[in-house]
């Protein structure tokens, strides 16, 4: 890729500049166009591999969605605790919704993601990113949720492959379709689930979890994108 970004560079740059520039400058150039385009390709991929484990999770296909993690890779939802590797967030995303391959008959368990803002490090080999979480989830004749969180996410390149490190999913409330988020009482929205009983985590929570009507910011992993500073 680095001989095709050093052609680009040198098409592009008017002839005068081009008998001027030395060949340090041109790979300076080079270089400087080469990481532009990693980050962005970054970023793309992300999104890619983020809305897959949605549309995975969406439609129970628990071992598609865990293979997106890299081996040391860990889940992390509400106050269940963290789950540690792909072998074990797989099956406690099956226990969670039913405990077989696919949904079981009428269930719903749409996780709409949303609001990307992803931050690729200048080495094109980490990032992380924070998303907005619109759950859909039920169970047919029987019960209906509403469910909002966000996500505060971490990702590995590995082999040039991007995979998730870390997917923490802070959970703002689980609320009943019917009664809604307006009504809840207070901590009845954010429960631990009795999956995270039964099949323990890895580790407990690696951060407290308020939910409404408290008021909940998950930590800011990447810098304020003007600023450069740290959000608190």
């Amino acid at each position: 890729m680095r001989k095709l970004v050093i052609a680009a560079s040198l098409l592009v740059l008017p002839l005068p500049a081009q008998a001027q520039m030395s060949e340090a400058q041109i790979r300076a150039e080079a270089a400087a166009l080469t990481v532009r385009v990693e980050k962005l390709e970054g970023v793309r991929a992300i999104k890619n591999l983020q809305r897959a484990f949605a549309y995975y999770v969406d439609r129970g296909l628990w071992r598609q969605a865990a293979t997106l993690f890299a081996d040391d890779g860990t889940f992390e939802m509400g106050i269940d605790g963290v789950y540690a590797g792909p072998q074990r967030i797989e099956e406690y995303l099956r226990r969670l919704h039913g405990g077989q391959e696919g949904l079981i008959y009428g269930q719903l368990n749409e996780w709409v993601t949303l609001q990307p803002a992803i931050t690729v490090a200048d080495d094109a080999l980490t990032a992380t990113a924070r998303w907005r979480d619109l759950g859909m989830l039920g169970q047919y004749h029987q019960h209906a949720e509403w469910r909002d969180g966000i996500y505060e996410n971490s990702y590995v390149r590995e082999g040039g492959v991007w995979k998730i490190k870390s997917l923490h999913l802070y959970v703002n409330f689980e609320a009943a379709y019917a009664k809604g988020w307006a009504r809840l009482d207070e901590g009845e929205g954010l429960q631990r689930s009795q999956t995270s009983v039964d099949f323990p985590p890895d580790r407990p929570p690696s951060a407290e979890n308020a939910s409404f009507p408290q008021t909940n910011i998950p930590p800011f992993q990447a810098p304020h994108p003007v600023t450069g500073r740290p959000v608190r």
